[in-house]
């Protein structure tokens, strides 16, 4: 019988590179949300991976933000830098468009890492002119990786390879969760998450930003004899002038946010939904300590 093989395996890098479509693909769930839009990871996400003999957990960060703005960025920083206390294999996730002028933060904890550190190429298959391997000489002369993988992690080109490549670095270990979990978080936490992922999706500029979802109840009912889950969820803004936005002319933007968002939330826990959104106003809840605990912000999650 093999040894059971566990550890942490935390995706690292700049926002919009494509970590939380990375992860998705390595665990065969959604658990992250993914928008074009940087800065659609708030939180820290672990995504389980287990089978008899290993278990997989994945650590999906924040991407650094080099010039924080808000309380609430600073602590997305911390979610980031995390990632290295408590690695046992780090993925530095890149893509063929990225620029790094060499005074980024982030490359002075990687470069002093000693866990496996494997660097990965995405968007690989937007290559047009061949910028791959220039870009893989020089991240490999500037950082000592252990590995390099060029992939898509949209298509899930060589992402078996990668994944191959953990499980042979994993090292022995019990399970830390139980094996039919994917993740640590709550159901309500990835409602919560779809939602907030339907508002980046269908409004502009700096609106989805300065929004904020908590699903304050959560509960399977029965309804005409048909079970259906009961979705009450308040969406914060942090002005006033951004209220009547997002409930739209005569109600017109929240009910077709809510429509989106049940629907989505329909596929992801695969049975009916009802869901009831509510807007409310508490001004510069970015910067605001109180606020940001009760988001999650300030609890190292």
């Amino acid at each position: 019988m093999n040894a059971h093989k566990s550890g942490f395996v935390n995706i690292i890098g700049n926002p919009n590179v494509g970590k939380s479509t990375l992860m998705n693909a390595l665990t065969g769930e959604k658990m992250s949300i993914i928008t074009s839009k940087p800065q659609t990871t708030r939180h820290r996400i672990l995504g389980l991976l287990s089978d008899d003999d290993f278990q997989i957990v994945f650590s999906d960060t924040p991407g650094v933000i080099e010039t924080p703005h808000y309380g609430m960025q600073n602590s997305m920083n911390k979610f980031a830098y995390s990632s290295f206390e408590d690695a046992d294999i780090l993925l530095f996730v890149t893509d063929i468009f990225e620029q790094y002028n060499g005074d980024e933060k982030i490359l002075k904890p990687l470069a002093e890492t000693e866990v496996p550190k494997l660097l990965i190429i995405n968007k690989t298959d937007l290559d047009t002119e061949s910028k791959a391997d220039s870009i893989r000489e020089k991240w490999m002369s500037l950082i000592n990786f252990d590995q390099c993988f060029m992939i898509s992690a949209e298509k899930k080109t060589n992402t078996s390879d990668l994944l191959a490549a953990i499980l042979q670095l994993l090292p022995e270990g019990p399970a830390y969760y139980p094996k039919d979990e994917i993740s640590d978080r709550p159901e309500r936490f990835f409602a919560a998450e779809i939602i907030r992922e339907k508002i980046l999706q269908q409004y502009k500029q700096e609106v989805p930003y300065s929004c904020e979802v908590v699903v304050h109840r959560f509960k399977e009912e029965t309804k005409k004899d048909q079970p259906i889950l009961m979705i009450y969820a308040d969406i914060y803004v942090d002005r006033k002038s951004q209220k009547p936005i997002i409930i739209g002319k005569a109600g017109e933007a929240i009910k077709k946010l809510g429509i989106s968002s049940r629907q989505r939330l329909e596929e992801f826990f695969g049975q009916h939904v009802f869901l009831d959104l509510n807007v409310k106003i508490k001004e510069n809840w970015r910067n605001d300590e109180k606020m940001l605990r009760y988001f999650g912000y300030e609890d190292g999650r």
